[in-house]
């Protein structure tokens, strides 16, 4: 019988066209605003100086940049997550990131002014260099913190609706029911509820960033682990490492399907095809053959 998709699963398809249209509007919005802003403030004050152009091309300047920019700093909090349990030794990596981000930013912008000033016939003059550096950086930095927490809010949200997994620990008394150290079961908590994940259930194992996804049944359920860590709770007489981000479960093997470069493809039972890499080639054949 199959199971009816869960929350996350109905999500997953829209989930890029979300994420895009969320960042999207964000910087859309803060254009407009910010541009509308500076117009007002600068027929308040009187000055006859500046263009009606001008505070948009400075704003869009600014959101183009962060709408090439932010896309990175996602792909580095995967490698580099900041998590209450690690703050403070990512702290340090953050703040250089952002430095480098706020240089991007800045040159980046100033660039696409420079060409839109002299599109108009016009020069454009950032000003010292060294003092307003220092001044956007003051506001990139905000924005940079702003931008983390919303990624690592939004990932919280989407392990939560996967359904996060972990570890059982040791008993505060007595001895534990079964080991810890190659555990037979993992606890999984998805929106508020508990439930027991049999580890013999799982049919593949994908590195994501800081976490493993452990595949059942066609559901993820994302456990914080290295791959290197999750392969020795695994028991080796039932999973092999086939590739630098997979293990998977001899049980759902189909075929073994050797390519001219070295490496491999990996069928299971329910059509997955998974890349095998030449380093664990030789481990994986040798398996299949004792199978």
């Amino acid at each position: 019988m199959t199971s009816s998709p869960t929350a996350y699963e109905r999500y997953r398809p829209w989930r890029r066209w979300v994420e895009v249209g969320f960042v999207g509007a964000i910087l859309v919005s803060n254009a407009l605003g910010n541009s509308i802003t500076v117009w007002m403030d600068h027929n308040r004050s009187g000055a006859t100086t500046l263009q009606p152009w001008e505070p948009w091309a400075w704003e869009i300047s600014s959101a183009l940049l962060w709408a090439l920019v932010i896309p990175l700093i996602a792909r580095f909090t995967e490698r580099y997550p900041m998590h209450r349990d690690n703050w403070r030794r990512m702290l340090g990596v953050h703040l250089a990131a952002s430095v480098v981000v706020s240089l991007v930013h800045v040159a980046g912008m100033v660039a696409l002014r420079t060409l839109a000033y002299r599109w108009h016939g016009m020069d454009y003059d950032f000003g010292p260099w060294p003092r307003n550096l220092s001044y956007e950086y003051l506001k990139d930095i905000r924005s940079y913190a702003a931008i983390v927490v919303v990624i690592e809010g939004y990932r919280l949200l989407l392990r939560r609706l996967q359904g996060e997994v972990r570890l059982l620990g040791r008993p505060d008394e007595g001895a534990p029911v079964e080991p810890v150290d190659r555990p037979e079961r993992f606890l999984v908590r998805k929106l508020g509820r508990e439930f027991l994940l049999a580890a013999d259930d799982i049919e593949w194992v994908q590195a994501a960033g800081n976490y493993v996804n452990l595949r059942v049944r066609g559901h993820d359920y994302p456990l914080r682990s290295t791959i290197g860590g999750i392969v020795e709770k695994l028991d080796p007489a039932r999973f092999v490492r086939i590739h630098r981000s997979y293990i998977v479960n001899l049980d759902q093997l189909v075929s073994f399907e050797p390519l001219e470069t070295g490496d491999a493809r990996v069928h299971l039972k329910d059509g997955t095809t998974l890349p095998g890499s030449r380093k664990y080639r030789s481990e994986l054949r040798g398996r299949l053959a004792d199978a």
